[in-house]
């Protein structure tokens, strides 16, 4: 039994009324997606008690100081503007690892968090699709373990949201909202991993994995059997977003702070590095605004921790996808992209326009050779000759590198079905619905990744608005500049093939072998 069945809301408190006066810890918290999800809780439900961020050592920064560039993040500017004060009395850093066992935790941090928290948010995940399964398993299926078990004496569970991936199971073509048979045993799988050496594992992975494309969604299938198992035990739903990418509205319009997804490409493409994607252009890419993911934990930890815990409850299983919403293809996506790079080009770019998308995988490797290689060694060599390092070669080599990678995704066409995730919405309060509901065939395409162009510019490139005339003016020399080039190099080959006869030599052997003569 799930609780998306009809249910009598009418004495269920509110998703703020819920929310007030709770304790949260959440995981992945410094993360895009971890971010807009204390934004949210802190701006949309300001009587929350306190929220714990889990937050690790990197590269000597200690977890305090993590915690302060963390909220100095633009992701954070409209609750420092409108709740100053809020996030420094309600959010508190508890200092850990998801990859060590028992996540790293002091004694007397995980008994606050066991005396304390009533919501979960397992949020953190290694997303790299090239970690050895060793490193994928240590974070995502151990680090999940390791917070089932801290979940399983939290005294005051109310809900444990998990969050996976819509390609957790990408051997099949329709994917439901459903935890399907896992694709190894996870105790096993951890097992290996730990016993086995890096380069003994390095060669089993490939015959380990099976079908699946990468250690990213093997490891991440497996960690949702770690919390099913959990059924009727423990309060806990899975949410599967599929590529997550920039905000329709909140924290801040268009906000982005990676290179996921059609923003990334657009990004590319418009510096005039990126000539060529490897993809079918006719693929129905499927993409979810980080905000409307956001809605949709915040609204699903609400559904379910409103609940009391039953023997009989099952696991809902959320689709944060947009496969029942909205669709758009890949090539729509570029022609899209076309028109707002001609309306808000980028600095100092490279060359003009988007590349081309193409399923050929000889006709990709050619663009590679002649549109981003030779043109690389290029401007490299220019760069070492006026006495810069050179770096397009190394930029190119990544961007190749990722397209491969991504291959799976660019080339294969699945259909997330999101029926639990529809329910859902429609089961979130009037009087809640201008701060959670969430309505992704209600947004103007063209607009939005208009705006996250925009974004792109200022949070990813760094670049100014108010440059845009400068920037526009370039992209016109370049537009010149590109149409000079086409017409030189086919003015060339005309000539070629008109000086040596070698179009008069063709028509004469295909009229001589059509007639016989």
């Amino acid at each position: 039994m799930g609780f998306l069945e009809e249910r009598d809301l009418s004495d269920v408190p509110n998703i703020r009324e819920y929310y007030k006066g709770k304790t949260i810890f959440v995981t992945g918290g410094s993360g895009y997606m971890g971010k807009v999800l204390l934004e949210k809780l802190l701006y949309s439900c300001s009587d929350l008690d306190r929220i714990y961020v889990l937050l690790r050592s990197k590269k000597g920064v200690k977890p305090e100081d993590r915690l302060a560039t963390l909220y100095a993040s633009e992701c954070f500017s409209r609750l420092r503007k409108e709740k100053p004060g809020l996030f420094e009395s309600k959010v508190f850093f508890i200092a850990g690892d998801c990859s060590e066992i028992g996540l790293g935790m002091s004694e007397e941090d995980r008994a606050l968090i066991v005396n304390r928290a009533h919501i979960v948010f397992h949020v953190a995940a290694s997303v790299r699709f090239d970690d050895t399964l060793k490193v994928a398993a240590r974070l995502n299926l151990r680090g999940t373990r390791e917070l089932v078990e801290l979940a399983k004496e939290i005294k005051n569970l109310e809900v444990l949201l998990h969050v996976s991936t819509s390609y957790a199971n990408t051997n099949r073509e329709i994917i439901d909202e459903v935890v399907y048979p896992a694709h190894a045993d996870w105790r096993d799988t951890l097992e290996v991993c730990e016993k086995l050496d890096e380069e003994t594992l390095k060669h089993l992975t490939p015959k380990y994995i099976g079908e699946l494309p990468n250690t990213y969604v093997f490891t991440k299938q497996l960690a949702e059997h770690v919390v099913y198992e959990q059924k009727g035990k423990l309060p806990v739903i899975i949410a599967r977003p599929s590529i997550v990418i920039s905000a329709v509205e909140e924290p801040v319009p268009g906000w982005i702070e990676n290179f996921n997804g059609p923003i990334g490409l657009l990004m590319a493409s418009g510096k005039g590095i990126l000539r060529s994607v490897y993809s079918d252009p006719e693929l129905a890419a499927d993409y979810i605004p980080v905000d409307m993911a956001i809605k949709m934990f915040i609204a699903g930890a609400w559904l379910r921790g409103t609940k009391k815990l039953e023997a009989t409850d099952d696991v809902e299983v959320y689709h944060c996808s947009s496969s029942h919403m909205f669709i758009m293809t890949v090539r729509e996506i570029v022609e899209n992209g076309k028109a707002i790079l001609k309306e808000i080009p980028f600095d100092n770019i490279l060359w003009a326009g988007v590349g081309s998308v193409t399923k050929s995988r000889l006709n990709y490797n050619l663009r590679i050779l002649f549109l981003h290689l030779l043109p690389a060694l290029l401007v490299d060599l220019v760069l070492r000759i006026i006495g810069k390092k050179p770096m397009l070669l190394k930029i190119q080599r990544r961007i190749y590198t990722a397209n491969i990678a991504l291959h799976p995704y660019l080339t294969q066409q699945w259909k997330f079905l999101n029926n639990n995730l529809l329910a859902l919405r429609d089961k979130i309060k009037i009087e809640d619905k201008k701060m959670f509901y969430y309505a992704m065939e209600m947004v103007d395409q063209l607009e939005y990744f208009r705006t996250g162009a925009k974004a792109g510019k200022i949070y990813l490139l760094k670049e100014k608005l108010e440059d845009l005339p400068k920037a526009r003016a370039h992209y016109r020399k370049m537009v010149i500049l590109d149409k000079t080039l086409k017409i030189a190099v086919y003015a060339a080959v005309a000539w070629y093939v008109y000086s040596r006869d070698i179009l008069i030599t063709a028509l004469s052997y295909t009229y001589n072998a059509l007639f016989g003569l």
